[in-house]
Formats: structure tokens, sequence, C-alpha cells
């Protein structure tokens, strides 16, 4: 005779277990000693009597233990065992889940979050934990695909925040990428996106020249895990602060490393320049001397050693090591130096403007040589680069503090 609800209220507890039989081999066993209530299976699998359990009544009723038992005897009548296929499906949800985006997610920031400032990681996982997580966070990375990565994107982009969408997509990208090395993912969707946003419409180019801002700037640059040759543009940006397209078009013939000076053409405004190279910048220079000084340039091309890296190069790393668009730009580094190289070292303003490659007169109108001032321009560059790795070290911030 089958259970009903009635019969299983007034059951109760005896010196001995007590099972009350439904129907399909379901029963309800009685603790003897705490009078718990359990949902039991027997079965038969592969000439073996076995037990499946259900969970504890009145958590799961009796209609909810009838459904399981017919799924599970649906198994049966396949030939498969419903206690192994219980182990198999809990192991794959384990392995989802150990495997979420979330999850690896938050293991890269965790890896990688010593070489970012605090605030940077703090606002790295505030954005997951806001636009990303609620909805793909959950889902085994490797089974993501690109149309549900855009759409995820485009409910950042739709409620007026093209910016952050686009910054999104690239952090995210990082971290597919990371599940690519961890032999977790196979694809990057966030790279099938490129273009697939819209454009974000230009503006004024971000600089940071709060010196406790470049500190922290400096450290993630340093952190920057690409290429040995995105990396040293990386270090030089700052140092030399020329202009982007400069930086990328240096050529190993121009530099002259017995007198510490590069020496080219600027191509905005055709006249020669000379960049005192300091110690920090030199050091640079022969770390990637044997890798690309064989060649025509400093910086070049991955796909050939006869052009030079593209103007887009340092603007992607920035965005790899998760600097935003509001933060910095290739061209920034110039007005970094230009702001910080007079509100805070108090260089002359015109050894500054000479150094940047702007049209400086003498008092007669005429425009200075290339030479001018040469000598304090070597002494301005070496200590700004000194002042570089202060603020780099957290030095100089610290005794501005103090004081």
């Amino acid at each position: 005779m089958s259970l009903t609800e009635i019969k299983i209220k007034n059951a109760k507890p005896a010196e001995k277990p007590i099972r009350l039989w439904d129907s399909g081999g379901l029963y309800l066993e009685i603790n003897p000693k705490s009078g718990g209530k359990w949902w039991r299976l027997k079965y038969r699998f592969g000439g073996k009597e076995k037990r499946l359990s259900f969970g504890v009544y009145p958590d799961v009723g009796l209609k909810d233990a009838r459904e399981r038992r017919d799924e599970a005897r649906k198994l049966l009548a396949a030939d498969v065992d419903p206690g192994e296929n219980r182990k198999a499906v809990k192991k794959a949800k384990e392995e989802n889940a150990a495997n979420s985006f979330e999850v690896i997610a938050r293991e890269w920031l965790s890896k990688y979050s010593s070489r970012w400032s605090e605030g940077h990681c703090d606002r790295l996982l505030k954005s997951f934990e806001r636009d990303i997580f609620p909805w793909i966070g959950s889902k085994p990375v490797a089974e993501i695909k690109a149309p549900e990565l855009l759409a995820t994107l485009q409910r950042i982009e739709n409620r007026g925040a093209l910016e952050t969408a686009h910054r999104i997509r690239s952090n995210c990208g990082q971290v597919f990428k990371y599940a690519i090395a961890t032999a977790r993912a196979e694809h990057n969707p966030a790279s099938d996106l490129t273009g697939a946003l819209p454009p974000v419409k230009g503006g004024h180019l971000a600089s940071t020249t709060d010196p406790k801002k470049v500190g922290e700037l400096l450290r993630i640059l340093d952190g920057y895990q690409g290429t040995l040759i995105v990396s040293c543009a990386l270090k030089l940006a700052p140092l030399l602060f020329v202009r982007p397209g400069e930086l990328r078009h240096m050529k190993w013939e121009n530099i002259d490393f017995a007198e510490a000076e590069w020496r080219f053409i600027v191509t905005k405004t055709k006249t020669p320049l000379i960049v005192p190279l300091a110690r920090q910048a030199l050091t640079t220079l022969q770390e990637i001397r044997p890798l690309t000084g064989s060649g025509v340039y400093v910086f070049p091309s991955p796909r050939t050693h006869n052009k030079p890296m593209s103007d887009n190069a340092i603007l992607s790393a920035l965005r790899r090591c998760g600097i935003e668009k509001n933060e910095m730009s290739g061209h920034g580094f110039r007005a970094m130096a230009r702001t910080i190289l007079d509100e805070v070292l108090h260089v002359r303003p015109d050894y500054i403007e000479h150094q940047l490659a702007h049209a400086v007169r003498d008092p007669n109108g005429r425009a200075y040589n290339r030479t001018a001032h040469l000598e304090e321009r070597k002494k301005m560059m070496q200590q700004w680069a000194d002042y570089l790795d202060e603020l780099k070290a957290g030095i100089v911030v610290r005794r501005m503090e103090i004081e």
C-alpha cells in the first residue's frame, strides 16, 4: 500500500529503524534516536542491491520523492546506474564551478594584485562584480562564446558607459588568456569582439600628473607581462617623454652610447632634436639591444624587423595593464613630464620646452639650435629619471606626506 502524507506525519520512531514502503523501491526510513525521516530508493544494478538517498522529509515531500524515484528508474531502464550518475553529475558541477569565469577572474586578480595599486585592484573587482559576474560569472569559462560576452558588454553600452564597456572587454580578455595559459580554456572570445562595440569618440589625450598616481602607474608598467620589445618601450616612454611616433621609430643608428644621446629629426617640425639619455634609459636600451640591435629599429614590428611596431602598441599595452583611457595615453607622458618638471621639480620652463621639441626662440626672435642648453638638459633628464625611480619606490610620496 502506498504512503500518504498523513501516514508519514503520524509515524513515530521506535527502538529500531522503521521503513515505510511506498512503491517502485521507494521507502521512508525513520531514525530511532533522532526521529529523522530519510527518503531512500532500493534498486538492483549489475546483479547487486544498492541504495540511493533522496533527502529528508519534510524538506523533500512525498511528491518530490516520487519524482526523483521515477527519474532514477528511467536511468535504470537505460542501463545507467543512478547512484554513479549522481556522482558523475556532482563531479561535473564541482569542476564547472572551479572553472567558472568568476573563480578564474578572482584567481587572476589575486595573482597579479601585487603588481597593481590597491585602488586599481578594487576598481577592477568592482567592475567585474557589477557588470560581468551576475551574467556570466557562474558559467564554465571554456563554454562562454563571443555572442554571450557581447550581450553582457552591450548592457554596459546601453546605459551610456561605452568607455567602460571597452575597458571591461579588455579585462575579460586578460582573464580568458589566463584561463588558456592554465589549461582551462582554449579560446579567447573577447578577441573575437574587436570592432563589435562602437568606437569611443576622441577627446583630450589623458595624462597622469599627480606624483602619487605616477608612482602607481610606473609600478603597473613594471609588471607588464607582454613582449620584451613592448616592455622596454613602456619603460622608455615616461623617461624620454617624446611623441609616441618618435619613440616607435627610434633607430639604433641614431643612438650614441658613448655620449648618452639620441639624435633624430622631429617629424612634426622637421627640426633636429637631441634627447639626453639618463642612466636608466641606457640600461633599458642595453637590455633590448641583443634582441633588436642587429636591425634598423629599436622597437620593430613583430611581423617584420624592417618596420617599426604599430602606432597602437603602447596604447594597447596600457589597456592590457588595466590603465584606463581617462588615466593615461601614449602622448600623455609628455604632459606628465612637462607638468611635474615645472611645478614639482622647478626646472626652467625653456629647458623643458626645448626637450619637448617645442618652438622656443631667443630674445631676438630667432629659433635656438638643437644644442641649446644641452648640458642643463642632460642634468634635467637624469634628475627626471631619478625622480621617477623615487616615485616608483614610494620614497618621494612618503616624504611629501610626512612634510
